[in-house]
């Protein structure tokens, strides 16, 4: 599972209200019937309707100023894995998306009116999409841009051909595009990936808008806080700030795998991601000691999905050792576990 948390983006042609962003989310309901698409939920409400997020989130922003930012979008990512567990269920989503709010709202480090912040405390609005596309930034676009760019190619060249352009023969520029599409390494029904495909598999993913002020409009929490959990005396008073993102990210995992009874392998845990990126050693000394069991199940992970490997997001300087290491590490466990591709 992965969570991430962003900012509203400000500046530019970007739009003070939330308007843009609630007509994105609407992309999977075109052309669709009542009964078809997904609404937008909050922690008690279902079916609620875009104009309605977007006059709640935007009638919320008492006292911020133009370059604050006056909501958060919080992702939440299930892994093909976990989307399977529950049988890609949207209201067993829902249900998670309620508690794991519950978890986002016990990690500010604030208090109003004296009790810690509650999820009644923090207004917000849900969206389930069931689709994702090909980004330019993906890993099966970059792998096969070679190819795409060799195949666009000739795909002009054949059009110049077929306008007597150019002298030529289009069965043998036909035949190199086939050779090159065969020889792409990422492909969907014998297709070249490119950005703008519909991924395979379940897709199912959650998006939040949580408003940057409370329920009442009266207190600013901001989950983009620099300040972790502590307290600071203002105006002759103690006061509490900060939010303690690892503890939401974390706590929701492990809500997740309390509500569906799932058994997280170590691979797909945020403490292990979190722990290769800082120390890409000691992350991969950590799954040579996992138990065989859990070890065969990590390796399958690795290999079918690499829960997108984290590893594609750390320092130029550690990609190297950190594949290296790898590679190393499920040789050795295909050797003593039998494991086989």
């Amino acid at each position: 599972m992965y969570i991430t948390i962003s900012p509203q983006k400000l500046g530019g042609a970007f739009s003070q209200s939330a308007g843009d962003f609630v007509s994105y989310l609407e992309k999977e309901n075109q052309g669709k019937g009542s009964l078809d698409k997904e609404y937008f939920f909050n922690q008690y409400e279902d079916k609620i309707k875009p104009y309605q997020v977007i006059k709640e989130i935007d009638g919320n922003t008492a006292k911020l100023k133009l370059k604050e930012p006056k909501y958060y979008s919080i992702t939440i990512n299930p892994s093909p894995y976990e989307l399977k567990h529950i049988r890609n269920n949207p209201e067993r989503l829902r249900a998670f998306v309620r508690e794991a709010m519950k978890e986002y709202a016990s990690s500010f480090h604030r208090e109003i009116n004296r009790k810690p912040i509650s999820v009644d405390d923090i207004k917000y609005f849900a969206k389930l999409e069931h689709e994702r596309t090909y980004k330019s930034n993906d890993m099966a676009v970059k792998e096969n841009k070679p190819y795409s760019n060799q195949i666009a190619h000739l795909k002009n060249e054949i059009r110049k051909v077929e306008r007597g352009e150019i002298p030529g023969n289009t069965l043998q520029l036909e035949n190199e595009i086939r050779k090159l599409v065969r020889d792409a390494p990422f492909k969907i029904r014998g297709h070249v990936v490119e950005p703008g495909m519909k991924k395979e598999g379940l897709q199912s993913h959650i998006h939040i808008i949580v408003s940057r002020k409370d329920a009442s409009n009266s207190y600013s929490l901001s989950p983009g806080s620099k300040y972790k959990a502590s307290e600071v005396e203002m105006h002759g008073k103690m006061v509490k700030r900060g939010f303690e993102r690892d503890r939401f990210i974390q706590n929701s995992e492990k809500t997740f795998d309390k509500m569906f009874q799932y058994n997280r392998n170590y691979v797909e845990s945020y403490a292990a991601r979190k722990l290769l990126t800082k120390d890409p050693k000691q992350y991969f000394v950590s799954l040579s000691n996992l138990g065989i069991n859990e070890k065969k199940i990590a390796f399958k992970m690795i290999r079918q999905t690499g829960l997108q490997l984290p590893v594609l997001h750390l320092p130029q300087n550690k990609v190297g050792f950190a594949y290296k290491q790898l590679k190393k590490i499920i040789e050795a466990g295909i050797k003593s576990s039998s494991i086989s591709y």
